[in-house]
């Protein structure tokens, strides 16, 4: 087992990993840019150093910085979190030849799944169903049109690269198509570096449903059931849970045996999430796959017991399993929202700025992570989510009254929070009937 970890990231995920190092007995070592000067990681880890200004170009993604922050601490692992240098390889790869160990895939493995038409690729090898779409990268607007005539319109233009919805647009006929297309590669390059877009056909209201898996280095692979992440808002996650209401148990089972053959197939080790897409005769289809823990992996913890970060800890450090497939057992409901520091009635804008005072829920089955307190300043260079609220009750309604109980509890007083607007969201029968897709929050709740 390790002595020192680094951890590689800020917030919230940076604070829990912290937590995971010290019930296993080892130290972490926060890093931080002067704008996270007093984060909660940065107190309660058991060393802290800055690695630059505030902006994440000067801090959080200068890799030569936090290697020299490894090596000044003595930490024999990195762990990423999620975001910043979580999914890059090439950060990864340099970790590993620095003799340090990065808590995650490996390199190869991250590269092959980081490419959405590789991972594609690998996903069709392993019988996982595919949208129908283009083979390969199209090159221009002939190519392009050519495989929309053969998919069938409307057809969704695609980033390989991409994420967050960037590089990403919708078209319904070929004229739209040919605008589209080059909106979507101009977006693609200037996000991600690489133009490179491919087509997909459109599923109209899917549901985003994500299974976590977990992968040794002794051959064994276990899914940790699914999560339904369909409550968005321009493609970003505002409320997850687990189990994913009305999915019926064999497409729930099809597709937790599909993501594991995907991640078998790919040698794939340490924590992932598959992610698919779920239309509305419950077919499902490959999207993604994440090599890296997700935000909301905390709804699987409560569902299942397993302390994920604590066993990606373990795996990454050579560790099998302390589990069969056949030992995880889903157990109640769970439901997280997203706490962001953003105004809902200005389009979601950023806010920023000095919390006057705080008060955290808490009661049977309520967990609250997060790095921020009282007196804290939310710093305007990065991610918006201040924290995480998570409920655990035996029933999906009873985890809906408690997370309304929850949201009602939590006060944050200085600056806007997203917490009333997601009331709004559990409240409305469509949530509860467990009825919504990816595009129901913007449809039905701020097209007025």
């Amino acid at each position: 087992m390790y002595s020192r970890i680094l951890i590689a990231n800020r917030g919230e995920i940076a604070l829990r990993v912290v937590r995971a190092c010290k019930e296993l007995g080892i130290a972490s070592v926060a890093v931080f840019s002067e704008a996270d000067r007093d984060s909660a990681h940065v107190r309660l880890a058991d060393q802290a150093i800055c690695i630059g200004k505030a902006k994440s170009a000067d801090s959080y993604l200068k890799i030569d910085q936090i290697i020299s922050a490894a090596e000044i601490s003595g930490a024999d692992a990195i762990h990423p979190g999620y975001g910043f240098l979580a999914e890059n390889a090439h950060f990864n790869e340099v970790v590993r030849s620095n003799q340090i160990d990065f808590i995650g895939p490996s390199p190869e493995a991250m590269e092959r799944l980081g490419d959405k038409q590789s991972a594609r690729e690998m996903a069709k090898a392993a019988k996982v169903p595919v949208v129908p779409g283009s083979d390969g990268l199209v090159a221009d607007e002939d190519e392009a049109v050519r495989a929309a005539r053969s998919i069938g319109y409307p057809v969704l233009i695609k980033a390989t690269a991409g994420g967050g919805g960037k590089g990403m647009r919708v078209a319904q006929s070929e004229q739209t198509l040919r605008t589209a297309l080059q909106q979507a590669q101009a977006e693609a390059q200037a996000a991600f570096g690489n133009a490179g877009v491919y087509l997909e056909k459109f599923i109209d209201r899917p549901r985003h449903i994500e299974v976590q898996i977990i992968a040794d280095m002794h051959g064994n692979v276990c899914h940790l059931f699914e999560r339904d992440c369909s409550v968005q808002r321009r493609h970003q996650k505002l409320i997850e849970e687990s189990p994913s209401p009305r999915l019926p148990s064999t497409t729930r089972t099809a597709i937790c045996d599909a993501a594991v053959r995907l991640i078998k197939s790919a040698d794939y080790h340490n924590a992932g999430t598959v992610e698919f897409i779920v239309d509305q005769d419950n077919n499902f289809y490959f999207i993604e796959v994440n090599a890296r823990i997700q935000v909301e992996h905390p709804v699987t913890e409560m569902v299942t017991g397993i302390d994920l970060i604590q066993t990606q800890i373990r795996v990454a450090a050579g560790q099998p399993l302390p589990f069969k497939q056949s030992d995880i057992r889903l157990t109640g409901a769970s439901i997280e929202c997203r706490i962001n520091a953003e105004d809902p009635s200005k389009n979601f804008q950023p806010c920023p700025g000095l919390i006057q005072s705080m008060f955290a829920p808490g009661g049977l089955g309520v967990r609250f992570d997060s790095h921020v307190q009282t007196g804290y300043t939310v710093p305007p260079y990065y991610d918006s989510m201040i924290g995480k609220l998570i409920v655990h009750r035996p029933t999906r309604q009873e985890a809906i009254a408690c997370m309304l109980r929850a949201l009602d509890e939590l006060q944050i007083v200085g600056i806007n929070t997203t917490a009333a607007f997601q009331q709004q969201v559990l409240r409305h029968p469509t949530f509860a009937a467990g009825e919504v897709d990816t595009k129901w929050v913007e449809r039905e709740l701020l097209a007025k």
